[in-house]
């Protein structure tokens, strides 16, 4: 059996361990024994690249005290990656990778036309999917009695709406007024049409043109900007430039998120 003999080399002859650097983005070194110095550029499969003050670039290996920082000797190590950010839908929720979409609910959600259903899946469709909600359309506010009374909502089985340019003091909002209850939620939003609820960023104007009066407003629209007079192409363009909820209007924003929450109640 070996005996146990103590290292007798006193300390400040031993040599000092080198410290490990993690090789982050922008870090300056110098590389020992050579002549060039710069900045960490990326640092991949053991290789790091800097570039130095004049753009030019260079790869070295990551050898043990390969590095000077700061005149000491350092080891470069690749730095450690941070933790992916959870994907999002288009909503802006957390995604539910290999969700499967629910059963549909006994609850609805009614849009007042075609083009709102179209907006309201393209940014929450993924959500409704998860929470099992339908979204139909309304041929216009004025069916709504006669939806709300076939539909019979109940506590099971609860109906949002929303509703187009709901102002008080319009006829939607006497309609809206006289179908609300308690497993019945109507909410809606200030624009003429769904078209106002899309950021005028999104699609590169300054602002939605003021149509007069007696005018049909999208047609007004189209001509305000220069567009063919074809609604349906038109409302294609501007649906194409939404890509998820940071392209909507937050008072749009808010009363879908209060439907889904009306109808998902427990």
């Amino acid at each position: 059996m070996r005996e146990y003999s103590p290292d007798l080399t006193p300390q400040w002859k031993r040599p000092r361990a080198v410290p490990q650097v993690p090789a982050d983005p922008g870090l300056v070194v110098e590389v020992a024994g050579g002549d060039f110095c710069g900045a960490v550029v990326e640092c991949e499969a053991g290789v790091v690249t800097l570039e130095d003050r004049f753009g030019k670039r260079r790869a070295f290996p990551l050898e043990p005290a390969g590095f000077l920082l700061e005149g000491a000797p350092v080891t470069l190590v690749r730095a450690a990656r941070a933790p992916a950010a959870p994907a999002r839908t288009a909503s802006g929720s957390v995604a539910v990778p290999g969700a499967r979409a629910r059963v549909a609910r006994a609850g609805r959600i009614y849009v007042e036309g075609r083009h709102d259903a179209e907006l309201v899946e393209r940014v929450w469709g993924d959500d409704l999917r998860v929470e099992g909600v339908v979204v139909e359309y309304l041929e216009g506010v004025n069916d709504l009695p006669a939806v709300v009374a076939e539909f019979a909502p109940a506590p099971d089985a609860r109906l949002g709406v929303l509703v187009d340019h709901l102002v008080p003091g319009s006829k939607e909002s006497r309609i809206a007024a006289a179908v609300t209850g308690a497993d019945v939620l109507v909410v809606g939003h200030p624009y003429v049409d769904v078209w106002q609820a899309v950021k005028p960023s999104a699609l590169g104007i300054a602002a939605w043109p003021v149509v007069p009066r007696g005018q049909d407003w999208k047609t007004g629209i189209c001509r305000a900007l220069g567009w063919p007079e074809n609604t349906g192409a038109a409302w294609q363009h501007i649906l194409s430039r939404v890509t998820s909820y940071r392209d909507l209007e937050p008072a749009l924003l808010g009363r879908v998120e209060e439907l889904i929450d009306f109808v998902t109640a427990p």
